[in-house]
């Protein structure tokens, strides 16, 4: 095992690492180290040192250090092993697998009238938006052939889950938005615009909140169950929403949730005529106030999300007004 580490650490320098994800540090001293603001925490000073020859990094203003490794547990959330195996996929075809598949579902939304129809139905009308959030279709029976020609094996996409068994895209005829996680997709979302399973996910984590690099920085927090309620929200201007792309936070997304023990959220889940949502937003929302967090209850007209709010007439004065009548739980 430790022979492995070794050889995971040599791979994928802890500078490279920070550089990758946007860290930009100082060279100080003989040039030896490197100094800037630290990534794990806000800081107007720079007190984040990483030391290129050990492969180390020591921040004095949370005096927490270590190597790669404990950075990605620190910066992630995630456990030891969860952390090799994140590091090992950063390292892997299958990070660049799935950038690139975005990239080509970006590209056949405008070749494809029906799909850009769709989203005019979904009251997803700025077409800068829908660039911001990468929005992109999977037509079906191209996209193999496509990522071939980029040298990925047939293997590669039916691990992935991009390819079906039967040789066909997974994807086929929905709506794709791109998950992303520090500038990388980590998973795709597609909705479909005929009468297939409405919701599909590849098998693995869907990562963290979903635009959470927009809205993290914010003390008031709108969120929402889906990329369309987010899209119509961000639309009419409430660009602190985030969705979890369902009712349920996975451990990351619930840390990422509380990493501001001043902040507000705002639960508009859908209202389910078999009370789910409202269950669903209950619950969490009780939680959130266990955690210390402000945590309202927003409600909606009966049968409505906020995408079906909108598309309803709803005005951004109405949803206001939804806010100011939200409820503690």
């Amino acid at each position: 095992m430790s022979k492995d580490l070794e050889q995971l650490k040599h791979r994928f320098p802890l500078l490279e690492y920070l550089q990758r994800h946007h860290w930009t540090g100082r060279p100080v001293g003989n040039g030896s180290e490197f100094v800037g603001l630290c990534p794990l925490h806000e800081e107007t000073h720079p007190s984040f040192y990483v030391n290129p020859r050990k492969n180390l990094f020591y921040c004095h203003g949370c005096r927490r250090g270590g190597d790669l490794i404990r950075f990605v547990e620190l910066s992630q959330h995630l456990s030891f092993r969860q952390s090799l195996s994140y590091l090992r996929e950063q390292l892997a075809p299958a990070a660049q697998l799935l950038d690139h598949t975005a990239a080509f579902y970006r590209l056949q939304l405008s070749r494809h009238p029906e799909a850009v129809h769709y989203l005019l139905q979904r009251g997803l009308r700025d077409p800068l938006l829908v660039e911001e959030l990468g929005i992109g279709y999977a037509p079906g029976g191209t996209l193999r052939s496509h990522l071939s020609d980029l040298g990925y094996s047939l293997e590669l996409l039916l691990e992935t889950g991009l390819i079906g068994p039967q040789g066909q895209d997974a994807f086929c005829r929905r709506v794709i938005f791109p998950c992303r996680q520090h500038h990388r997709v980590v998973n795709l979302y597609g909705r479909s615009i005929c009468t297939a399973f409405p919701h599909r996910l590849l098998p693995r984590p869907k990562g963290g909140l979903f635009a959470w690099g927009s809205v993290r920085h914010s003390s008031h927090v709108i969120l929402v169950e889906g990329v369309f309620d987010l899209a119509l929200l961000w639309q009419e201007g409430f660009r602190n929403t985030t969705c979890a792309i369902g009712t349920h936070l996975t451990p990351l997304q619930w840390d990422q949730l509380c990493d501001s023990p001043d902040r507000r959220v705002d639960i508009v889940f859908d209202q389910d005529d078999n009370q789910a949502g409202q269950q669903a937003a209950r619950t969490l929302a009780e939680r959130l106030h266990l955690a210390g967090l402000t945590a309202r209850i927003v409600r909606l007209p009966a049968g409505q999300d906020p995408n079906s709010f909108f598309l309803a007439g709803a005005s951004r004065g109405d949803f206001i007004r939804c806010l100011e009548e939200a409820e503690s739980p």
